[in-house]
């Protein structure tokens, strides 16, 4: 099974923007291929020009390339099955909120800020033919300790980033999980009260 031949696009009970229903987060990242540097930058522009309270952009990365040893680093503090295929995606990216400006100031809205940053980054990525998927399962700890990260910056999850890779690849149950139908609640019970 290729994952390049899935078809993967969501059925959206009314129609969305194109590259929002084709948007998925793909396990099976191309091991061999160097990540194109101009899409990189585009997703992180994106990702400055995310709307922000009080435009106070609380959000910080640390970008590593695959083969650095900040690429090794960042693969280190994922933890459970993260670890049997994000180290494949070219680039793993640590984000972090800013829970607190230099002057100790809080900002309480840092992660939802954060959250509206990385969907900017992932969905300008898969724009540009790369592909995305965000992992909160990670030892916070570990990513602390990565260069240039301040007490201030709280780290909350890490993106791997890069080319679609052959789900072959990977073990038969993470096979399963890229194979499986995209679901999704239906919006009725998402949306609890509407006037």
């Amino acid at each position: 099974m290729s994952t390049s031949t899935l078809e993967r696009t969501a059925s959206t009970s009314v129609p969305v923007l194109d590259v929002l229903a084709a948007r998925w987060s793909p396990r099976a990242f191309d091991p061999s291929s160097p990540i194109d540097e101009d899409k990189l930058m585009a997703a992180l522009e994106a990702a400055r020009w995310a709307p922000s309270a009080s435009n106070t952009q609380p959000w910080r990365f640390v970008v590593a390339r695959r083969g650095t040893d900040l690429h090794a680093a960042i693969e280190g503090a994922l933890m459970g099955f993260n670890r049997e295929w994000a180290g494949a995606a070219q680039v793993l990216i640590a984000a972090f909120a800013e829970e607190a400006d230099a002057d100790g100031n809080p900002h309480p809205w840092a992660q939802y800020d954060l959250g509206q940053a990385v969907a900017h980054l992932s969905v300008q990525a898969h724009a540009d033919g790369l592909f995305v998927h965000q992992m909160g399962g990670v030892e916070r700890d570990a990513l602390q300790a990565l260069p240039g990260v301040e007490d201030r910056f709280t780290p909350v999850s890490v993106i791997a980033l890069g080319e679609l890779g052959d789900a072959t690849a990977l073990s038969e149950k993470l096979q399963q999980r890229e194979a499986a139908p995209r679901v999704r609640r239906p919006l009725a019970e998402t949306v609890i009260a509407s006037a």
